[in-house]
Parts: C-alpha cells; sequence; structure tokens
C-alpha cells in the first residue's frame, strides 16, 4: 500500500466491509474482460454474500474465473478547499462460489435482516417465491485491507 499512513488495521477493514450499503464487485471474463458491477451484499459468518439473476455478465463471469475483488467505501466527503476527501474503505480479494440449500437461504435472511429488518415476515415469504429464480454466491475472503481519512 503506497499510502501506509492511511491503512488500517484488519479488524477496522472488516467492519467498514459489515457497514457498508453497497460494494463494487470486480470480475474478469473467459476472455480476459474486467467488470466491475456495484451491487447489495451481506456478510454471514465472515464471509460476504451476492445474490443475481440466473444468467447475465456476473454469473457467466464468476462460473468462468471465481476469483474476485470486492471495494466498500463508507463515510464519504469531499472536502474542495483541502482538494481531498474523508473516507473510509476496504478492499478484499477472495474466491466466489455459488451456494445451495441452507446456506443460500441463510444468506437470503442475511440480506433481510441488513436490508428489510422491520419486514421480515414478508421478507421471508418473498425468499419463498423467489428463491429458484435467484443465485447467490459465498466470496470466501483470502485477504482483506482498509485505508481511511478521517
Amino acid at each position: 500500500m503506497r499510502r501506509t499512513d492511511r491503512e488500517i488495521k484488519e479488524s477496522e477493514a472488516f467492519s467498514i466491509l459489515e457497514k457498508g450499503e453497497y460494494g463494487i464487485l470486480s470480475t474478469v471474463s473467459e476472455t480476459g474482460v474486467p467488470y466491475g458491477v456495484p451491487l447489495s451484499y451481506c456478510v454471514v459468518g465472515g464471509n460476504v454474500y451476492i445474490h443475481s439473476a440466473l444468467e447475465g455478465h456476473k454469473v457467466s463471469n464468476l462460473q468462468a474465473r471465481p476469483s474476485v475483488s470486492f471495494c466498500v467505501v463508507i463515510n464519504t466527503e469531499v472536502l474542495p478547499g483541502e482538494f481531498s476527501s474523508r473516507y473510509e474503505s476496504c478492499i478484499l480479494k477472495g474466491m466466489a462460489e455459488e451456494v445451495s440449500g441452507d446456506e443460500k437461504q441463510s444468506a437470503l435472511e442475511g440480506f433481510l435482516f441488513k436490508y428489510s429488518r422491520n419486514f421480515l415476515a414478508e421478507g421471508k415469504r418473498y425468499i419463498e417465491k423467489f428463491i429458484d429464480k435467484t443465485k447467490v454466491f459465498r466470496i470466501s475472503i483470502d485477504l482483506i485491507t482498509g485505508k481511511a481519512r478521517r
């Protein structure tokens, strides 16, 4: 890391990951074309979970090359007079793998707890209705780093 003065501890980087609302998933296609997509996610049991439609760029890339990068930025503030900004960020590297069964259900419920905590009963019915029309991937974290300017 070039700016070691902004480097934060791994535990702080993981806290940013848990607090983040959205992240950017970076993948590479089978032919080497990079692809970054903003998406919602949840953290369950130390892993990141993402969901998707049954097909598309993201799914094709994850199936061809499961090695990914995922970035989250929170608490941003542009500081115009300082030609800078405040931020907290983390980047992780890991492997994505499609999950099913109880793990898929648990991950989808993780999304409910994160984004729709006040609608759990309705959300569980929603999951039941659409679970077969949704793919869920676990990203196992191999490395997480973080930077901040507070």
